[in-house]
């Protein structure tokens, strides 16, 4: 260590302030640990609070109010047009995000959590050097690396600070509403976005390159929302990519490969939005035994340990799925095991939710995945045209469906489509976390009338009791 410089010495040391490197470093904090957490910004929160879950998910509720104050005109509800104030919504994001980023510094500070602001990198297994920062090396018994991931380029396109080739951050900066945006991809992200800028204004087109949106969805599952979208955007383009992205002062010309579109078209900007890659590659693990696969995450077991015994990682660095609720569990988890509790990551059923409108939500078992896996299932699906509640709300076009043992009737995996499936869905991942039976889930009296009728319902077919539907 050169004379003058200041370090420090810690039981715990997370690397990251992301909901995995929170979570982890407030649940070790109450199991008795000394923790240290480094990031880049003096209060907790990471991508999801900064540039990702949060914020465009502030505006996506924006988007949904614009959407139903439209739908409410045939219910005999007629609203005067919206007027768009741009300033206001991005001081409302702010207002959010400053507000739960208060909390969790709240939070940290009174379990004693040391937050020190600047870049850690690893110099052996034991000890880090912080840039950026009054600390500038920290000695741990343990480390925890949760230092997320980001936004993926396409094609050698680079995201410069006000460029018309946007990711998922500058998205959401709202710079502008633009007449014509691309947006490429198909994936959550993609279609959360091309929702909130066609309910601000903006003629969106995606070009995804397959034959498919939301690929981890099954296809049943997307076809309302696929159905409401063509009418939303002004092109979906199937298995078409662009060839070339080709950026001026005031537009992009794009030509595209694949598909129907062959000629050269304009957009005001394009939102890239065709994945995320791991941050691993500057956080000096060449001097540690930390491995990581072909593409850069870092590889761990089901305590999210490393191959190197005193360092674990969580969240999006640690691989797939890329959600923050998945980053809380494992941080919790490695928290765990550090202090000496037993502790695994088991997870049987990690939900996803893609909050555009309608909502798509599924956890556990998909029946793409039965199919391939060859594992014999049944599937119940209940259409919300059956259902009460849907039909007062002008969304009949919902559907609820279960993925069944074919013997037990075991619920497998959940997959529901509709308003309010990010709140649904959790009944499902308990049903299989659980280990339920169709008949326990058709035997719970749900509320009448309601969305989550829908759940018990399915699961009446099963049985063959169902009462709003004809038993097969």
């Amino acid at each position: 260590m050169v004379m003058g410089e200041l370090g420090q010495e810690t039981d715990l040391l997370v690397i990251g302030g992301g909901p995995g490197g929170y979570a982890a470093a407030f649940r070790a904090a109450d199991l008795g640990l000394e923790v240290a957490l480094v990031d880049n910004v003096d209060r907790p929160g990471g991508e999801c609070l900064y540039r990702g879950c949060i914020p465009s998910k502030t505006l996506l509720y924006l988007s949904e109010l614009i959407y139903k104050t439209r739908n409410a005109a045939v219910m005999g509800l007629r609203f005067e047009p919206p007027r768009i104030d741009l300033e206001g919504i991005r001081n409302w994001k702010r207002s959010v995000i400053n507000t739960l980023a208060d909390g969790l510094a709240t939070l940290g500070e009174k379990r004693g959590i040391q937050f020190i602001r600047g870049r850690a990198v690893f110099e052996s297994p034991k000890k880090v050097r912080v840039y950026d920062s009054d600390v500038s090396h920290i000695k741990f018994n343990h480390a925890i690396i949760a230092t997320g991931s980001r936004p993926a380029p396409f094609q050698g396109t680079d995201f410069r600070e006000g460029g018309r080739i946007m990711d998922s951050t500058g998205a959401l900066e709202m710079a502008n509403i633009p007449e014509k945006l691309l947006i490429i991809g198909g994936g959550y992200v993609a279609l959360e976005m091309g929702t909130v800028y066609a309910g601000l204004g903006s003629r969106v087109t995606v070009a995804v390159r397959s034959e498919r949106l939301l690929r981890g969805a099954d296809p049943d599952l997307a076809v309302p929302l696929i159905r409401s979208l063509k009418e939303r955007f002004a092109a979906i383009h199937f298995n078409t990519l662009p060839g070339t992205l080709e950026e001026t002062k005031d537009h992009v010309d794009v030509i595209f490969q694949g598909g129907s579109e062959k000629g050269p078209q304009r957009f005001d900007r394009v939102l890239v939005a065709t994945g995320r890659q791991p941050n691993s590659g500057d956080v000096g693990l060449e001097n540690t035994r930390v491995r990581c696969d072909d593409k850069g995450f870092i590889i761990v077991d089901e305590t999210r340990r490393t191959s190197d015994e005193r360092i674990f990682a969580v969240g999006d660095v640690a691989g797939a799925p890329l959600l923050a609720h998945k980053a809380f569990h494992e941080g919790k988890v490695a928290a765990e095991v550090i202090a000496g509790r037993p502790s695994a990551f088991e997870a049987r059923a990690i939900p996803a939710v893609v909050y555009t409108d309608p909502q798509v939500a599924w956890c556990g078992l998909t029946e793409e995945q039965a199919r391939k896996k060859k594992i014999p299932v049944k599937i119940e699906r209940y259409p919300w045209k059956f259902s009460s509640r849907a039909i007062t709300m002008g969304a009949s076009n919902g559907l609820t469906k279960l993925i069944l043992d074919t013997e037990s009737g075991r619920v497998l995996g959940v997959g529901i489509t509709g308003p309010e499936t990010e709140g649904m869905i959790s009944e499902g991942v308990l049903a299989v976390e659980m280990g339920a039976l169709a008949q326990d889930v058709g035997l719970s009296i749900h509320p009448h009338p309601t969305l989550s009728e829908t759940f018990g319902e399915a699961a009446e077919i099963f049985t063959g009791s169902a009462t709003h539907i004809l038993n097969k």
